[in-house]
């Protein structure tokens, strides 16, 4: 059976115009995704390396990437999403290369075949995150590096990210993430490790309500992304 919950989908679709819009729905994913950028930098060099955007929505992400110099892939089990992501292509004149796919059957496809890997705020929608985890592993090359964000299970979490960022702050639309779904470092660390991955660093992404700016620290109670590479 697919790794999908078709009410995530079915979430998403209907938010799926808002996709470019920098102060809208997705105001938040906007507003980190130059940190997301940085932080893959940090690690790795983008240009001209071969990257897969897993999850990549309406590829907020993947362009940005693009716009580094790398040849991306970006692949998601929504239509409607993948459809707003080529149609901004026609705007932007991107060259990510965009598909409606799961990841593990890209994995059966093209094993071995990223340098980069990225999937960003979307272990947390999927009823198997191990599996994504483990088909992330096997589509990047030896010795390549793979990205994860998500959020902890911590109550500090549930508390912004939940409380105040969907009912409070209304940052995000309400019900877009389930707290039974949050992920500890500590899991996806035991299911990196599975899959042959490395844990190179691990940080916080923290939301400064006063100046309304993000930035990366040392906190992983509710945001964090994860770089890793393959052993």
């Amino acid at each position: 059976m697919p790794n999908v919950d078709s009410l995530e989908i079915d979430k998403f679709a209907k938010l799926a115009h808002h996709w470019w819009d920098p102060s809208g729905k997705f105001k938040t994913l906007h507003d980190i995704n130059p940190l997301r950028v940085d932080y893959i930098r940090r690690h790795c060099t983008l240009t001209e390396k071969k990257v897969l955007d897993v999850g990549c929505g309406g590829g907020i992400l993947s362009e940005a990437m693009d716009s580094s110099g790398a040849h991306v892939t970006g692949i998601d089990l929504g239509e409607k999403a993948i459809r707003i992501a080529k149609l901004h292509q026609l705007e932007s004149g991107s060259s990510v290369r965009y598909d409606v796919l799961a990841v593990e059957t890209l994995a059966r496809q093209e094993p071995l075949s990223f340098d980069i890997v990225t999937c960003m705020e979307m272990l947390e929608h999927v009823p198997d995150p191990a599996s994504i985890v483990h088909s992330c592993a096997q589509l990047v090359k030896s010795d390549g590096t793979v990205f994860f964000s998500t959020l902890n299970r911590h109550p500090k979490a549930y508390t912004l990210a939940i409380l105040g960022a969907e009912y409070l702050l209304g940052m995000l639309p309400r019900g877009t993430h389930d707290y039974s779904r949050f992920i500890r470092p500590s899991e996806l660390v035991f299911w990196c490790r599975q899959a042959g991955l490395e844990l190179i660093d691990l940080c916080g992404v923290h939301y400064h309500p006063l100046t309304q700016t993000y930035t990366l620290g040392h906190d992983v109670s509710v945001n964090y992304l994860m770089a890793t590479r393959k052993q």
